[in-house]
Formats: C-alpha cells, structure tokens, sequence
C-alpha cells in the first residue's frame, strides 16, 4: 500500500495562524521583534545593552514559521547583532561570547523548526486517515436522497480525534426511504467498527426487507455477532451496545412515518406549528435484546405534516450542560426559535441551530461526540444542484 503523505501546501496551512487578506502574515511577528530590538539597543546607553535579545528572534520564527523562513531569520538576527554591536565602542561591545549565543541559538532554532513541521506533517496524516475513516463510515449523501431532503453536523467531544461511534444513514429502496442515526456505547476504534457494522447491515436490510421490523431485527443480530466476534478475539467490548432509531418513510404513503425505537431519546418533528414528539416504544438498545426476548421492536407509525421536519440527536445534545449543571432544553429552544423564524423548520437551519444553541450552552465543552440530524420529504421546490456533500455541515 503506497504511504500517504500530507501535500506541503496543507502542511503550511496550518502554520498560517495570522492572515492578512488570506496571505499569512506570522513573519511579522520576529521581524518586528528583530527590529524592536534593535531600535531599543540604539536608543539605550552602553551599560543596559539588548542586542544579544537576537537570539529570541529565530526561536520566534521557529514556533510559527516554516525552516527555511527561520534560516532566514537566524541569518538577520545573527547580522543584526554583529552591525548592532560594531556600532558601539569597545567598552560597550557584547563581545564573542554573546555571537555564539546567537549563532547557536539560531542553528538550534532551525532544528527545532524542522522537527516542528515534521511533527505538523505526521499530525495532518492521522487527521487525514481520521477524515477518509469517518468519510467512510459515514459517507456522503446526495443534498436529496431517496425523497429526502436532510442536513447533519458531526461534532467530536476531543477535536483531534475527529471520528467516534456516532453513525447516520439514508437508505432508499424499493419498499420505501429508510433512516437510521444511533450512538454506540463506549469510544475509540471499538466504537467505530461497531458502527460500520451497523451501518452494512442497515444499508443492505433496509433496501431488501419490506417489514421494518425484519430490519430492525437483523440490526439486533449484526450487533450481537459482532459483539460476539470481538470476544473471539480475545477483546474486552462483550458487552458494547448501541442506542439507535430507525425510521421508514413508505413508498407509496404520504405524510406518515414508522419508527423503531432502540433505546435512544425519540425524535422531534418541529414545524411552523411547534415542536412535537413522536410516538415511540420502548425498545432496548442493539445488542440487549436477550435480557428481555418477549419484548420485540415495536413499530409505531405517526401522521407528519408536509412542512414538519424530523430531528434526530445524539446525548451530546440533550446531555450538555452549562456551568451550573442544568442540561440543554432541546425542544423549548426550538419551540422558541422557530416562533421568531419559521423557516428554522428548514433541515439545514435546523441543524445550525441545534448546533449553535448546545454549543453556546456547554461554551463549547461538550461531554460526548454530538451527532444531529435533520431529515423530511422533499418538496417539488427543494433544489437539487446544491454540493454533494451537503449533509454533512463543517463542524
């Protein structure tokens, strides 16, 4: 397998911390030093002298700029101190000792420059596999899918590990448009994988099965021989499960829904009327279907009005909490929002206030990945030529 390597022009984007215009500017903060130094050693008397300051100037540059840009300043700041210094009497002169400080302080700035960028490359190629893993468990969804007209917003709880065990997907076929958005128990790579296999089952049950109960069914079964092949490996995840809800938009059946309830908070239809929630069962989260077998996932079918969108959240939403410790009121939010704003009903507005709002009432500190997920039935008006990738706003 050929090694991926980070492209040079993704690696400097990242060192551009100051911009000007889109051009990056962090050079400005060692020259500036530079010339500060110098001026202040021009200015003070022979007995206070702050040329030998030099030395911070490449040690600036090499915690913001590339290699080569602090070569360059070690050079001006070694020349800076040699003209600096010839220009005082030799009463007044720092003298050899101080030259080797800037000049050993400079090459080992460029050193530490090079082992900088090599440590950003390294970092920007794990965020690189992090991305193609999460592009591929989650993968991008046409702006109108089966029938669907949707938006989403992933947010991790670690903002370097960039991909957790929340999962979503839409599924059309030709017994209807299936959803599924859930949350697997735990993190890490364990978590991941129980989601793709999650995933592959639905994405193939939901568009051959005709009862949606046969699909939740074979959810049930894919997450309990995962379970079970992780244990043969000698791994400690034997009891990993996973909330979900699963949703089914039938072909042929205009404003209803079915929904299967896996443990997971029920969805909220939100529309110019208010926000609702659905009906739902009580169904135990995948993989926990053993500890009571008499009680298969139910199935509740509700009306939905055309202009109703469907949200699906993850506990990142409903479990975050401001200073004081009071949790997020999701739908009187909404309820709040969408009386000034109808128009936040929209999937793509929907999901930016939920996100907006949680994050704002956390100030930014979330305690779980966050997952949320907007979905209803396209209208004839709903433009189709928007960027493939719509359902997944940036986080």
């Amino acid at each position: 397998m050929a090694r991926l390597r980070p492209r040079r022009r993704e690696v400097v984007r990242r060192q551009q911390l100051l911009q000007i215009r889109g051009h990056s500017v962090t050079w400005l903060v060692p020259l500036l030093t530079l010339v500060g130094i110098a001026a202040a050693d021009y200015n003070t008397s022979g007995e206070f002298r702050v040329v030998s300051w030099c030395v911070f100037v490449a040690a600036i540059a090499a915690a913001l700029c590339g290699v080569w840009t602090t070569a360059l300043f070690a050079v001006l700041a070694l020349v800076t101190f040699v003209a600096g210094d010839a220009a005082w009497p030799d009463q007044y002169r720092a003298g050899p000792a101080d030259f080797v400080l800037v000049l050993i302080g400079g090459v080992l700035s460029v050193l530490a420059a090079a082992l900088r960028v090599r440590g950003e490359g390294r970092l920007l190629h794990i965020r690189h596999i992090a991305d193609t893993t999460r592009r591929t468990v989650l993968r991008p969804l046409p702006p109108v899918w089966g029938g669907l007209d949707h938006a989403a917003v992933y947010l991790s709880a670690d903002a370097d590990a960039r991909v957790g065990g929340d999962f979503y997907d839409i599924q059309p076929g030709p017994h209807g448009t299936r959803v599924l958005l859930g949350d697997v128990q735990g993190k890490g790579l364990g978590a991941v994988e129980a989601a793709a296999a999650l995933l592959s089952t639905f994405r193939e049950a939901a568009y051959h099965e005709a009862d949606l109960r046969t699909v939740a069914d074979r959810l049930e079964t894919r997450m309990r021989r995962h379970r079970e092949h992780t244990v043969a490996l000698g791994r400690d995840d034997g009891d990993r499960f996973a909330t979900a809800v699963l949703l089914d938009f039938p072909a042929g059946t205009e404003g209803v829904v079915d929904l299967v309830r896996f443990g997971h908070d029920a969805p909220l239809a939100v529309g110019p009327a208010g926000v609702r929630v659905l009906p739902h069962g009580d169904g135990l989260p995948l993989g926990l279907a053993a500890l009571d077998p008499r009680a298969p996932p139910e199935v509740r079918r509700t009306a939905l009005a055309p202009e109703e969108t469907l949200l699906l959240c993850t506990d990142g939403v409903t479990e975050a909490r401001d200073r004081s410790g009071t949790f997020y009121a999701l739908a009187e939010n909404l309820a709040a929002g969408v009386a000034r704003v109808p128009r936040t009903a929209d999937p793509d507005r929907l999901v930016a206030f939920v996100r907006d709002g949680t994050l704002r009432h956390c100030r930014g500190r979330l305690a779980d990945d966050t997952t949320i997920f907007a979905v209803r039935r396209a209208r004839p008006d709903t433009p189709r030529d928007e960027d493939p990738v719509r359902g997944h706003l940036p986080s």
